[in-house]
């Protein structure tokens, strides 16, 4: 990332705290890291116009709204033509359902993530929507038993230069 030779210390403590209280006010984080509210305003700004700080957001406890399933989802695809991929990746972006679609390597070609209110649901969502997009192939699913560890935090104290 070009823009990463640009932050110092005060930019990665600002995201440190910002990944752990998103709603902290501007005050109260400029006087955690000790700077102005002006100066720490014009830093936030820097990080948001530069793409760094893409969205601030809830995170939802989804078995309290109903969720209780939670699924890794391997799919291969039976050919990789261009129009069979562009069409998975339509069809996938389409489901409300699929919360993570990652395109990887090995013996898969793409791992999704999705929730589920309950077993039956699991199966409509594999038989009636993801065995029907053309070109897939083959689909494994593994049905989480516990989340052992969940964050969206990026480990910043492992930055090098941090």
């Amino acid at each position: 990332m070009s823009s990463l030779h640009k932050l110092d210390s005060i930019d990665f403590k600002i995201l440190e705290i910002l990944q752990q209280e998103g709603r902290i006010s501007n005050a109260e984080l400029a006087r955690r890291i000790n700077l102005s509210q002006p100066a720490t305003h014009a830093r936030l700004k820097r990080l948001e116009q530069s793409g760094i700080i893409q969205a601030y957001t809830a995170i939802l406890n989804r078995e309290m709204l109903g969720f209780g399933m939670l699924c890794f989802v391997h799919v291969t695809l039976e050919k990789h033509q261009p129009d069979w991929v562009n069409n998975f990746h339509e069809q996938v972006s389409q489901m409300p359902e699929v919360i993570e679609c990652y395109h990887v390597t090995g013996e898969y070609d793409y791992l999704l993530k999705v929730v589920m209110r309950q077993r039956r649901d699991l199966e409509g969502f594999l038989v009636d929507k993801l065995s029907r997009i053309v070109g897939v192939g083959r689909v494994h699913t593994s049905v989480v038993l516990r989340e052992v560890k969940e964050t969206s935090a990026l480990p910043l104290q492992l930055h090098a230069g941090h």
